[in-house]
C-alpha cells in the first residue's frame, strides 16, 4: 500500500515539475510564435504530464479515490517549494498560512472517523 502511496505523492511531485518547467519556457523570448510551443522544454513538460497521469492511475488502482484530493492537495506545497528554489520566487507569509491549512486540511481528513 505504501508503494503506491509513494506512487501517488510522486504523481504530483512530476507534474508541479513540468509546471516548474512550462512556466521557465514561457519566460523565454522567441523569435517566432510556434517556438514558444515547438522546444525540448514544453515537449518534455508535456512528456511528463504524461507519466504523472500514468503515475495517478497506476495509484488509483489500489488507493482508495477518496485519498485522492489528500495527495493532490500536496501539489500546492511543492509548487511552492520548487517556485523559490527554481524561479526564485520569494516565500510569503500568505504561502506559508496556506501551505498550513492545507498541512492542517489533510491532518484533519487522515483523522480516523469515530
Amino acid at each position: 500500500m505504501w508503494l503506491y502511496f509513494l506512487i501517488a505523492i510522486s504523481s504530483v511531485l512530476i507534474a508541479d515539475i513540468s509546471q516548474i518547467i512550462l512556466k521557465k519556457a514561457a519566460m523565454k523570448p522567441y523569435d517566432a510564435w510556434y517556438k514558444a510551443y515547438l522546444n525540448f522544454s514544453v515537449i518534455f513538460a508535456y512528456f511528463l504530464f504524461v507519466v504523472s497521469t500514468v503515475c495517478s492511475v497506476i495509484a488509483l488502482r489500489k488507493l482508495p479515490l477518496s485519498l485522492s484530493p489528500m495527495w493532490q492537495s500536496l501539489g500546492q506545497i511543492f509548487v511552492v517549494i520548487l517556485s523559490y528554489f527554481f524561479l526564485h520566487e520569494k516565500i510569503t507569509k500568505g504561502k506559508l498560512k496556506g501551505i498550513a491549512i492545507i498541512v492542517l486540511g489533510i491532518v484533519i481528513f487522515s483523522l480516523p472517523l469515530g
